[in-house]
């Protein structure tokens, strides 16, 4: 846990914090039950009696009184916070939204064999993998057309995972994991647009909203493989594919290129103001004005081939 976190104070005698303290309380005593009974759950919990469908929503076992799911996600990261331990460990999973395709087997614990990220990657066992390198696609689009042109077993093999966009925790959990077991070399394809440069950084430098876990969610070693502002100059991008950068692109890459870690990556602050000079962002769809299969045939293939990445 970080030392520099936000704190706030919540007062058991305070009018206005007693509503929030009775939040804790609790779902400190579920947290309590989850941990005695060695029982799983997701922030989702539906506690019905005589139900085996123990794995459903916290929020819903009350939702008057909790109001709505964003202050249950809030009071949880706050109580792993406080208490100095990741989520995990107070027995309450996230449900997975990312996908994870190529070669790699494993057992998980209570689970079968699936594409979806697995909801608990502590009990993910038995890991086995002859890949190459791990490639994370920023968007489910992309993840699905290079799955349909068979690009994990075309190039070399290798393992491919998407957030479908901004990663869920279970999602940067499994790469962590990954990289922790095989430290085999990661890297990231995204938009050449300021979205993408800021989930490519959640993955390798981690997000303000998990801050104090962020040793755990992070793996600085990430490259910056595609689409990368310069590929769009060098590779003529037809102009009408591209789009104009909006006020708000704008002030997003303003405030990237401030942040303190991106002094340290040179090539990356090159690759940004390309983009803030141009004024234009694209997507990686952009590359099918060129064929139809690009992507996969000809663009990814050179790239790790020659070490085309940052």
């Amino acid at each position: 846990m970080v030392s520099h976190c936000t704190t706030r104070k919540i007062k058991s005698d305070s009018p206005k914090s007693v509503k929030n303290f009775a939040l804790i309380l609790k779902i400190l005593s579920m947290i309590y039950k989850l941990v005695q009974s060695n029982t799983y759950a997701t922030k989702r919990i539906w506690l019905i009696k005589n139900v085996l469908n123990f794995h459903r929503d916290i929020y819903y076992t009350d939702s008057q009184l909790f109001g709505n799911q964003a202050i249950v996600d809030n009071i949880i990261n706050d109580i792993s916070c406080m208490l100095k331990v990741p989520r995990r460990c107070l027995h309450i999973l996230s449900t997975s939204k990312g996908l994870i395709a190529g070669n790699l087997r494993y057992i998980e614990e209570g689970g079968t064999k699936a594409v979806a990220v697995p909801s608990n990657i502590q009990g993910i066992r038995n890991l086995i993998t002859d890949a190459k390198f791990l490639l994370i696609v920023e968007k489910d689009a992309t993840f699905q057309r290079l799955l349909d042109d068979n690009f994990c077993s075309k190039v070399s093999p290798c393992i491919m995972v998407t957030g479908k966009g901004v990663p869920d925790l279970n999602t940067r959990l499994l790469i962590k994991k990954l990289w922790d077991t095989f430290h085999i070399p990661i890297f990231t394809l995204v938009d050449a647009d300021p979205h993408g440069i800021e989930i490519m950084c959640i993955y390798k430098y981690g997000s303000m909203s998990m801050s104090f876990e962020a040793h755990n969610l992070t793996v600085p070693a990430i490259r910056w493989l595609g689409l990368l502002p310069s590929d769009v100059k060098r590779l003529n991008i037809p102009k009408d594919t591209l789009i104009p950068l909006t006020k708000r692109d704008q002030m997003k890459l303003d405030s990237i290129l401030k942040r303190p870690y991106v002094t340290c990556q040179p090539f990356w602050r090159k690759e940004m103001e390309i983009m803030a000079d141009s004024k234009m962002k694209a997507e990686i769809q952009a590359l099918t004005f060129l064929s139809s299969d690009y992507l996969s045939r000809v663009y990814l293939p050179n790239k790790l081939k020659f070490g085309g990445w940052i």
